[in-house]
């Protein structure tokens, strides 16, 4: 079953500014790491899967229904807004019971354990806490009342590593107990850790949309090569003329499809040493925005 459908989605506001015909499904149990630069779209989408705003045009379905003002599928959803605003004489304690009983959660079994697990005190007032310690707040609202979908934006804005990583083994938690999740996020080695899956967004637009390890067998492979002389690393860099060549050490990306001959060639040009690695996620989603930039 897709929990999340979205189909030809478009929201214009204007200037270029919104999403413009998105489509893109999340099975049930699935992962989605939602990639784009500030102002790409990422929140106009989740705001629409949050049943906030209506499309202009296209069909947004979350677990099979239109989400627009639906009380009975916000209440399956933990949602963590990009920007959270607070009542700023609450104390971090109040609020979360606040939240608590707005969502028909009886017991605080849940939000103590959590708060526990990312060391928070609630006994300030919301307005004297730093903005780490209220995104900790934030997050313990998302997850206290076990929901079935994770709709998360930027969760880990103003964590520090330690929290950062308390986040991640709490996400694999719930996704070992078959929750859903769309994470956006600016953290691309979070992504790549946390989701099976992956969509990049430029200016609105898809610019990519896959399974993880099919992008990452669309990633191309970059070597640094060391010949044992210079002669050697100028002829192969006649042969691959995208080459940066400096003295005896040479660069090359390739397509992966080409590493395979990368690899015979440069064995008969003389080779003292050689490093090579996959594009992370962050330089495809950077080759993205060139490719499409030029």
């Amino acid at each position: 079953m897709h929990v999340i459908e979205l189909r030809n989605v478009t929201k214009d506001y204007g200037r270029g500014r919104g999403v413009f015909g998105v489509s893109l499904t999340l099975a049930e149990g699935g992962t989605l790491g939602y990639l784009g630069p500030n102002g790409a779209g990422k929140t106009t989408t989740i705001r629409q899967l949050m049943g906030f705003v209506r499309p202009d045009k296209g069909a947004v379905r979350v677990f099979g229904a239109d989400p627009f003002g639906s009380a009975a599928v916000q209440r399956k959803i933990g949602y963590l807004p990009g920007e959270t605003a607070f009542p700023p004489d609450m104390t971090g304690d109040a609020f979360l019971r606040f939240v608590a009983s707005l969502k028909g959660v009886k017991s605080m079994a849940r939000a103590n354990e959590l708060r526990e697990r990312f060391e928070l005190d609630g006994r300030a007032r919301l307005k004297k806490m730093s903005k780490g310690t209220r995104q900790k707040v934030a997050l313990i609202c998302a997850f206290l009342h076990d929901p079935e979908l994770y709709l998360l934006d930027e969760p880990t804005s103003g964590l520090d590593p330690l929290m950062q990583r308390r986040f991640a083994e709490l996400v694999e938690e719930e996704l070992s107990r078959g929750k859903t999740m769309l994470l956006s996020s600016h953290q691309f080695e979070e992504v790549e850790r946390l989701c099976g899956e992956a969509a990049i967004l430029r200016e609105g637009r898809l610019a990519a949309c896959g399974r993880m390890d099919e992008l990452q067998k669309a990633r191309s492979r970059m070597f640094r090569i060391r010949f044992r002389t210079e002669n050697a690393a100028a002829a192969f860099s006649r042969v691959f003329p995208q080459a940066v060549c400096r003295g005896a050490e040479l660069s090359l990306t390739v397509p992966q499809p080409d590493a395979a001959r990368v690899l015979r060639l440069a064995v008969t040009y003389g080779v003292d040493d050689l490093f090579v690695r996959a594009q992370t996620l962050e330089e495809l989603f950077l080759h993205y925005y060139d490719r499409e930039g030029a």
